[in-house]
């Protein structure tokens, strides 16, 4: 069963919130070097994306041999799990569901670490579980879906801890190109790739560049025994021609990412200044309580019934009810253009509008009982 957001195809005329991927599309040089390559299609791909590659190592600053390729961040995800079979994994939740999703393929054995509402949706401390029977940890940061990140602080801990117990750190930075410049360049671990042989990076261009379609992510790690476990376990030509190519020229676009963490930071703003008036604080029956906006997304607390009062308008919102550790009324919502996003408050002011006539009917009625 389908269970993530973007669900397009079932809903072509909605409004998407639902998918973090960035609202600017992608930039004109990926579009036509996409289309160019088909020009290659009667050909298999380059094996193992030497020039894709190439041009990754240079936009990451790391060597090209420290990099594998994959068609989505997810092949990354499940070819990581199936090289190294781990017996027993901690999950730090909630968190992206493909995690558990390919640990379950190699009947991996998951343990839980729960964040809570309570402490801000981020770690405390060390896990207890972090210890010498866990052989590989995923952390997403920023954390989709809560929309929290974890300091540098904490997550060197966490490395030196799995360094400790001989676990494989696994650290999904998918979003980390949408968090300010200067927090991306001291808030990755890609910078310290070389100095332990556990930790293990994930990237992609899905939601950056805007190429979700394409399929394009990649690994980053110090470990290069690791990396050819991984590359022995692949499939041969996993990465389309179209998707090298895409690739290629978005990892020259460093301008497109300037523009795009500036875009993104004055429509995040603009959602939060509006979605503040909805605080539970103002004593309405309706209410959203935010907790989480890292990176391209907004993470709160609503009413149950809110994802599906908004597909009455066309709109399609994250109900993350299905993550571990979440129930209902807990929801991701994507920072997109203007005049989406106008459209997304004006909709929820409506929706106060009903469910306040609704709970003072309710309350009218309880008072009548009660005579």
């Amino acid at each position: 069963m389908y269970q993530h957001g973007g669900d397009f195809w079932n809903h072509p005329d909605f409004i998407d919130f639902s998918a973090n991927i960035n609202f600017l599309g992608a930039p004109f040089s990926v579009v036509q070097a996409a289309k160019s390559a088909l020009d290659g299609i009667c050909h298999y791909p380059q094996p193992d994306c030497i020039r894709l590659r190439q041009a990754v190592a240079e936009l990451e600053h790391v060597k090209a041999e420290q990099i594998l390729c994959g068609n989505g961040a997810a092949e990354i995800i499940f070819t990581l799990v199936l090289a190294c079979k781990p017996k027993k994994a901690l999950l730090v939740v909630p968190t992206f569901q493909e995690y558990e999703h390919a640990l379950r393929s190699v009947d991996c054995e998951i343990v839980y670490e729960y964040l809570s509402a309570e402490r801000g949706f981020l770690l405390q401390g060390l896990p207890a579980m972090l210890d010498h029977s866990i052989d590989i940890m995923f952390l997403c940061n920023p954390n989709n879906p809560t929309g929290t990140m974890m300091d540098r602080e904490m997550m060197e801990s966490l490395l030196q801890r799995c360094e400790q117990t001989d676990t494989l750190f696994v650290v999904d930075e998918c979003f980390l190109d949408f968090v300010a410049s200067e927090e991306e360049t001291s808030q990755s671990m890609k910078l310290l790739m070389n100095q332990s042989r556990n930790l293990f990076v994930i990237k992609a261009f899905t939601k950056t560049f805007g190429i979700p379609g394409l399929r394009l992510g990649y690994g980053l790690s110090g470990n290069t025994k690791l990396l050819q476990k991984m590359q022995a376990v692949v499939q041969p030509w996993n990465v389309s021609i179209l998707a090298q190519e895409a690739g290629i020229a978005a990892a020259g676009e460093r301008r497109f990412l300037t523009k795009t963490r500036d875009a993104v930071e004055e429509e995040k703003q603009f959602l939060l200044e509006q979605l503040s008036l909805f605080s539970s604080q103002e004593k309405s029956h309706f209410f959203v309580d935010i907790y989480g906006f890292a990176a391209n997304f907004i993470f709160f607390r609503s009413i149950p019934e809110l994802s599906q009062m908004l597909m009455d308008d066309k709109i399609l919102i994250r109900d993350c009810s299905n993550f571990p550790g979440l129930t209902q009324g807990w929801y991701r919502i994507a920072v997109r253009g203007r005049e989406e996003n106008r459209q997304l408050i004006d909709a929820l002011h409506q929706i106060r509008e009903r469910v306040s006539d609704i709970g003072l009917q309710c309350e009218a009625e309880r008072k009548t009982d009660s005579l």
